[in-house]
């Protein structure tokens, strides 16, 4: 996952959390606008999150956060 999208998911994390609170939980499409302007890079991260990981359509966004964090390119 490329630094600008992995630096975008940690920002949006984090307004998200600062909004509702640590238990707030949000789906990928959070990160992307409601139109398909960069279908490449919105399958990337479908994948990471659906195929890699096998996580629910919701998950806590400060998990989401963690793991963002912890991979290394």
């Amino acid at each position: 996952m490329n630094k600008n999208i992995k630096d975008k998911i940690i920002r949006i994390c984090n307004e998200k959390i600062d909004k509702k609170g640590e238990t707030v939980g949000l789906s990928f499409y959070a990160f992307f606008e409601n139109k398909n302007t960069n279908p490449e890079l919105l399958m990337e991260v479908a994948l990471w999150w659906i195929k890699e990981e096998k996580l629910d359509h919701f998950e806590k966004a400060l998990k989401i956060k963690q793991m963002i964090e912890n991979i290394n390119d």
